[in-house]
């Protein structure tokens, strides 16, 4: 994989959170907690990156993701380029790297990359040019880096420092979930003290995806006592694959609903990276309800996503 530490310890890019040592996690998840105010408004921090421009290099469609690096630019100052796949030269045969060369010969520097294949972004950031950094905004079923760690800067409020004391359980379609392989990495970063997973047997991925996780054999036992819910979006094609027999099957072997809740801790919360699918995967009471932290990770994501371009951007704070 390209090398996304330098030997000074910088973020050169932030492609993955396989192997991310865990002091670099924690420093990313500090600064997004000091930025949470700016990142919801103001121009405190609008030097951080003037002068550099950063762009949406998005093969695919987003609207979370994509604004909230939006917005986390602009809250840092830098001039913004939304690249749309659908409008470009893309939809002309031109290479995803082609379209990078171009963008860097005008003067961009940072890109945020969403794209459908695994290693994309990778392949990428290796073709890239000195001083160019690139993050990853979802690639394949791989990685998505800035939602696992908005997940966690989202647990750390509710729950405190301490992942060694909770248990985690993560619901749905692990399997084709780029979300769930990266809240793994990051729970086990942390050292979460108990990783739960559940979901239909054809949507649960390989083994050593699931090393040292609990594989509970129903929902209500893997529910029991735990201190976060992280469900997933169930994804319709699925469907279409034969891997899920009905939304109404699957919305009862695996929806979360308000009385299941009641088997986890009092005080347990639930999150959901988005899009949900009401009243299939969760609940209007659950999704709306007073332990679900779901609008609360979508701010997250603002002040997360500015950690992450600032230091990966801010080349001023590295010469100090």
């Amino acid at each position: 994989m390209t090398e996304q530490i330098d030997a000074d310890g910088r973020l050169r890019h932030l492609l993955h959170l396989e192997g991310l040592p865990r002091a670099t996690l924690e420093r990313l998840l500090l600064r997004a907690e000091a930025l949470r105010d700016a990142a919801l408004g103001g121009t405190t921090l609008r030097d951080t990156l003037a002068g550099t421009t950063v762009c949406t290099l998005f093969f695919e469609p987003s609207t979370r993701t994509r604004s909230s690096f939006l917005l986390a630019a602009q809250r840092l100052g830098a001039d913004t380029l939304a690249f749309d796949a659908s409008t470009s030269s893309a939809s002309k045969g031109e290479t995803a790297l082609d379209t990078l060369r171009n963008l860097e010969a005008m003067g961009v520097r940072g890109f945020v990359v969403r794209h459908k294949e695994d290693g994309a972004v990778a392949a990428l950031a290796a073709a890239a040019a000195p001083g160019t950094a690139l993050v990853n905004a979802g690639d394949g079923r791989s990685h998505h880096p800035t939602q696992g760690l908005l997940d966690m800067l989202t647990l750390r409020q509710a729950k405190g420092t301490d992942f060694s004391a909770l248990k985690v359980l993560i619901v749905g379609d692990v399997k084709h979930s780029r979300v769930a392989r990266s809240d793994l990495r990051a729970l086990r970063t942390l050292g979460t003290g108990e990783i739960r997973v559940f979901g239909p047997v054809a949507l649960l991925p390989d083994d050593a995806t699931l090393a040292d996780c609990v594989v509970p054999d129903d929902f209500d036992s893997a529910l029991d006592g735990v201190d976060a819910v992280m469900m997933l979006r169930l994804q319709r094609e699925r469907m279409e694959e034969g891997l899920v027999p009905s939304l109404e099957e699957y919305h009862r072997d695996y929806g979360l609903t308000e009385e299941r809740l009641r088997r986890a801790a009092p005080d347990a919360v639930v999150l959901h990276p988005g899009p949900m699918n009401r009243g299939v995967e969760i609940d209007d009471d659950v999704a709306d309800g007073p332990q679900s932290l779901i609008l609360r990770q979508a701010a997250n994501g603002v002040a997360m996503r500015m950690a992450v371009l600032e230091e990966v951007l801010d080349r001023r704070k590295w010469s100090r």
